[in-house]
C-alpha cells in the first residue's frame, strides 16, 4: 500500500491480460501514435509487455485502474522504462510519480547501475520529462539500439544499487 497525500494506491506486479490494464495499454499506443511519426515510436504493446525481459505494473486505488509502468532489462546492469501511462481519469493524483518511485527502487533491488528511458519530443510530453527530471533523471543520447532522432527524447539515472 502506497499513500499519496490523500489517496491509499496499491502497485501490483500485471500479467498484461486483464480488460482494465489492456483498455490502458491501447490507450497508451493511441496516444503515442497521435504525437509521435511512426518510424520514431517505441511503446511496447501487450505481447511485448509480457516477455520475459519486461516486468510490468499497475497502480490502482480500490477497484479503478489508475497507471501502469515497466522496467525492460537491457542487461549489463541496465534497464528501460517502459510504458508510463496515466489514466487520463487520473492525472495530477501523484500516480506518475508512485510508479517512477516504484520502478526505482526495483532497479535498485536488481542491483542495476543505471536506468534509462526513451519518450517523445512533442509539446504534450512535458509533464513527463518535467516528472523525469524531478527524480533526477538527466538528457542523454541514444541507448541500446535507439537512434538520435528530433522525435526521441532520451534520459538516464546512475543508480547507487546497494541503497
Amino acid at each position: 500500500m502506497i499513500e499519496c497525500g490523500k489517496h491509499e494506491f496499491i502497485i501490483i506486479q500485471d500479467d498484461a491480460t486483464g480488460p482494465e490494464i489492456t483498455t490502458l495499454i491501447g490507450l497508451h499506443l493511441a496516444a503515442v501514435q497521435a504525437d509521435t511519426a511512426a518510424e520514431f515510436r517505441f511503446a511496447l504493446g501487450l505481447d511485448a509487455l509480457r516477455a520475459p525481459d519486461v516486468t510490468l505494473w499497475s497502480l490502482w486505488e480500490g477497484r479503478a485502474l489508475l497507471g501502469c509502468a515497466a522496467l525492460k532489462d537491457l542487461g549489463a546492469g541496465e534497464g528501460e522504462v517502459k510504458s508510463m501511462r496515466t489514466h487520463p481519469d487520473h492525472l495530477r493524483r501523484g500516480v506518475a510519480a508512485a510508479l517512477l518511485s516504484h520502478l526505482i527502487t526495483q532497479a535498485k533491488a536488481r542491483r542495476w547501475h543505471r536506468l534509462n528511458l526513451e519518450t517523445g519530443t512533442s509539446p504534450s510530453f512535458a509533464p513527463a520529462h518535467a516528472l523525469y527530471r524531478r527524480f533526477g533523471f538527466v538528457d542523454c543520447g541514444p541507448y541500446a539500439d535507439y537512434i538520435e532522432s528530433p522525435h526521441n527524447h532520451f534520459m538516464t539515472l546512475a543508480l547507487d544499487a546497494r541503497g
